[in-house]
């Protein structure tokens, strides 16, 4: 993320399914109701994490738009993925003087007028390996797409993942996607899910509420376990989502905080350490595999697995 100028419902959908009625859920009238979303093993999660870790130390100490880390870590994520059956195209542009790369993976199947995206930013600062901002984002929604393969689902909408490049320097491969689509393209995009700094070690639980109806499957997720949380503005217009919200696609997403700090009400509500920064690492060379909260990673993640099998079957 740039820095800013300022700072049970399963249950009862079976329950109805099996009393003959169509729950949220169904996919038509007398359908079984649409399978759960699988948990998301936060190792594994982490395992992805150790592997960029381990490209930047190797690389300069960064994932940064331009130095080799970066595309180092866009050839891992896309090696995963085209062993799992997406079909993943590299998108060039240039920023800065140097080339910079989009990673889009599509899953075959689904309705292409009907598009459900997520993705992340997989670029650090040059200051430190970004392994919260944003390999965070990036593993989980590196991994819910690795679920999709291993479940083999059969969406009703066409699902689309993307790791963008550029976006420390301020959202400049999202913007180059988006502005490369055509009209007809973009109003097939029913909502992009970004994901952006989701492991903070000092977390909060923040929910993009630039669009209800998106905002709904992750309150009413993190309802479900219990966990309050709170509308996200640190990052508006911060991060990848925005592009896409310019050109009038729905977008939503989720984060835990970066430098603003902690506040009492909030570390009674999620534990952690009033008056402390979300992650006091942001932008620094201390953003390593250390600096993950292992349980917003848990949660975060498979609320992207929960919200990605839901939007894809509604």
């Amino acid at each position: 993320m740039p820095l800013h100028p300022i700072r049970a419902r399963l249950a009862a959908a079976a329950l109805l399914a099996a009393a003959g009625l169509v729950a949220s859920g169904t996919t038509s009238a007398g359908a079984a109701p649409t399978a759960a979303a699988p948990d998301i093993p936060v190792a594994s999660v982490k395992a992805h994490l150790a592997r960029f870790q381990s490209i930047a130390t190797a690389n300069g100490g960064n994932r940064a738009h331009g130095r080799p880390g970066y595309k180092a870590s866009l050839d891992y994520v896309k090696g995963k993925l085209d062993a799992a059956g997406f079909t993943t195209a590299v998108k060039q542009f240039t920023s800065g003087g140097a080339t910079g790369y989009n990673l889009i993976a599509d899953w075959p199947g689904g309705d292409t007028n009907q598009v459900v995206m997520a993705g992340a930013h997989l670029d650090s600062v040059t200051a430190g390996p970004g392994i919260n901002d944003n390999g965070s984002g990036s593993a989980a929604v590196l991994e819910t797409a690795l679920a999709v393969s291993r479940a083999q689902l059969k969406p009703a909408k066409h699902l689309r993942f993307a790791w963008w490049g550029a976006e420390e320097l301020g959202m400049v491969g999202s913007r180059n996607y988006v502005n490369s689509l055509a009209t007809g393209d973009r109003s097939k995009i029913s909502g992009y899910l970004n994901f952006d700094m989701i492991g903070s070690p000092n977390p909060g639980y923040f929910v993009y509420d630039d669009d209800p109806a998106l905002e709904k499957v992750f309150k009413d997720y993190f309802t479900g376990l219990g966990i309050p949380t709170e509308i996200e503005t640190e990052g508006d217009g911060r991060s990848d989502h925005a592009p896409f919200k310019s050109a009038g696609i729905p977008v939503g997403g989720l984060f835990s905080g970066a430098d603003y700090k902690k506040t009492a009400a909030q570390a009674a509500a999620w534990g952690g350490t009033a008056g402390k920064p979300f992650d006091a690492c942001y932008h620094s060379s201390c953003d390593k595999a250390s600096n993950i909260d292992d349980t917003a990673l848990d949660h975060n993640s498979d609320a992207i697995a929960h919200a990605v099998w839901e939007l894809a079957a509604s």
